[in-house]
This record gives structure tokens, sequence and C-alpha cells, in this order.
């Protein structure tokens, strides 16, 4: 029988292991959403955007023509990272532009998360493009959005089946912080989670407000 060790899984992501990178948050691109809920979907690209501009996690944000057709990156996913430099394409899979992959490799990790618009075309697309190449791939599958429900579905269950690891937005931001001893972070992660958390960032608040408690003892 195997011993058991004080040891994370090494298939869970830290905040210097990866680099996330998102994909055609623009206005143009969510008019025709109809898997999530434009307002669900805006508050989950804001909670991952947050956390990884928090947690410090290389990103790259990359826009499909920004200024003949697509429009801007929602505000929610642009200011966490300032003057954050976003990268235009013309291609619908960012695997395939020159621009992305010059910093995909210039970042220097071989894992890398993904989230943006459409599942089905902007997120396989890479996904299965840079699992191909030998890069982990991970998807932060409620952050995504496509033009039907079945194409959302689809389009996760095509990239699991090609060895993407899906996860959601506030697993993200939680796998990050892992442990609420890490009092550095502890006040990043519980403001994020009470601005971005649902239900769950409400009974942070309440928690905070009334009685002055926090996870583990802070």
């Amino acid at each position: 029988m195997a011993l058991a060790q004080v040891k994370p899984g090494s298939t869970l992501i830290s905040p210097t292991d990866h680099a996330l990178i998102l994909i055609d948050y623009q206005s143009q691109m969510a008019f025709a959403t109809k898997s999530i809920d434009a307002v669900e979907l805006r508050n989950n690209a804001g909670l991952i955007a947050a956390s990884a501009a928090g947690f410090k996690v290389p990103a790259i944000l990359t826009t499909v023509a920004e200024k003949s057709f697509s429009g801007p990156m929602f505000d929610e996913v642009v200011e966490p990272f300032s003057a954050h430099a976003q990268i235009d394409r013309t291609s619908m899979n960012i695997w395939e532009d020159e621009a992305v992959i010059a910093e995909v490799n210039r970042i220097g990790k071989n894992r890398v998360v993904l989230a943006g618009l459409w599942t089905s075309v902007c997120i396989v697309g890479p996904a299965l493009s840079a699992v191909d190449q030998g890069f982990e791939v991970y998807v932060i599958t409620d952050a995504c959005g496509d033009i039907s429900a079945e194409a959302h579905e689809r389009a996760v269950e095509r990239m699991i089946q090609g060895g993407v690891r899906p996860l959601t937005s506030l697993q993200y931001l939680l796998e990050l912080q892992r442990d609420w001893a890490r009092a550095e972070t502890y006040e990043l992660t519980t403001g994020i989670a009470m601005k971005y958390g649902g239900a769950y960032g409400l009974g942070i608040i309440y928690g905070k407000t009334m009685f002055g408690a926090s996870e583990g003892g802070h």
C-alpha cells in the first residue's frame, strides 16, 4: 500500500506553473453567445482575470479583428492588467498566429490555461493544437461560451477526449490560493471572491461583517 504524503497533486495548478490566455472577450462575439448568460459570462471572465493579475500569473490577452469588426475586450478582462498589451489577429485559432506563439514561447510555460469565446472555435483550436505540441492544457469552461449549449458541450467533450483538463472560474481562484494560511494572498483571494464569487462571496461578506470571521483563523 502506498503511503500518503503532504504534497499536492502534480495536475493542480499554481501561480507560477502556467500561462493564462484570454481569448476574444469582445462584444461582437458575445452577442451570439447563448450557452451562458452574458452577465454570468462577464462575471466569470472578470474573476479569472482578477485572479491571474493578483497572483501575477503571466497572461496573454488576444482579440480578433478588434478595430474592424469584433470590438474591444470586456473591461472586466482588461482592467486588472492595466497597460497589458493585447494581441490582435486574423486567425480563429490563436495557435496559428505568430505573435501569440512568440509570446507563449517568451513566457516559457509548458502548461496553459485557456478561456474565451467561442468554445467550439477559438478555444477548441488552440487547446487541441497545444496538446498536439506537448503542452498541458486546461480550459475554464464556465468562462467560455458558444452559440448554443449543444455547441459548448460538444466542444468541451471533444477537448476532454483530446486530453484537455476542465475547471471552473472559482475553482481557478481557489486552486491558486490552495491554503488559507497563505496570509500574503488571503485578502486578495477573499476580496476577489466577495466581488465575483456569487453566493460564496456573499457568505464571506456576511461572515466578515457580522462576526469578523475568516477561513483558517485569519
